[in-house]
């Protein structure tokens, strides 16, 4: 094989490593520390919290039998809900960074919005797992009394990527 075939061949070979390793690694998405910082998170805010978790698969099962609950959406209005919801959602937004007090006004809302029923099941989400939002919407449910609570992690872009349905705010 002359020289340059051989150069040649080297320089495809890279090229081509190059791009399977870019593929993979956008395939995989985030690196496994950064995978682990996201779980050490939400394991940490959902024992402080106090509620439970519902995966994708559970609460589409849910949903799909009727089950008697609340699914509160967290995200803005304008941005996020309006655009697109889980069916049935209704919308309270909460900031991304925990609450460490609950206003008056806040607290009024979120009973007016959650009801006198603090045995329903009550689930909250936001937009995807690394979200703040519904850990706090969770969590202030628990410390109002709420027995049922629980956070979906995946959001409205895990509800999407399943392909289960959305609506939008009309």
């Amino acid at each position: 094989m002359s020289k340059r075939k051989l150069i040649s061949v080297f320089v495809c070979s890279t090229i081509i490593m190059l791009m399977l390793g870019a593929a993979m690694a956008f395939a995989w998405g985030d690196s496994e520390v950064d995978t682990e910082k996201t779980a050490v998170t939400f394991a940490r805010e959902a024992a402080k919290g106090g509620y439970q978790i519902v995966t994708t698969d559970e609460l589409k099962k849910w949903t799909d039998s009727q089950k008697h609950l609340l699914i509160v959406d967290t995200m803005p209005f304008e941005d996020s809900y309006k655009k697109q919801h889980i069916p049935g959602a209704v919308q309270l937004e909460f900031p991304k960074e925990e609450m460490t007090t609950l206003s008056d006004k806040m607290k009024e809302t979120l009973i007016g919005v959650l009801g006198a029923d603090k045995d329903r099941t009550i689930v909250f989400y936001c937009g995807f797992t690394k979200c703040g939002r519904s850990h706090n919407g969770a969590m202030w449910a628990v410390k109002l009394g709420y027995k049922n609570v629980y956070r979906y992690p995946g959001g409205i872009k895990a509800w999407a990527e399943a392909k289960y349905p959305v609506e939008a705010a009309k």
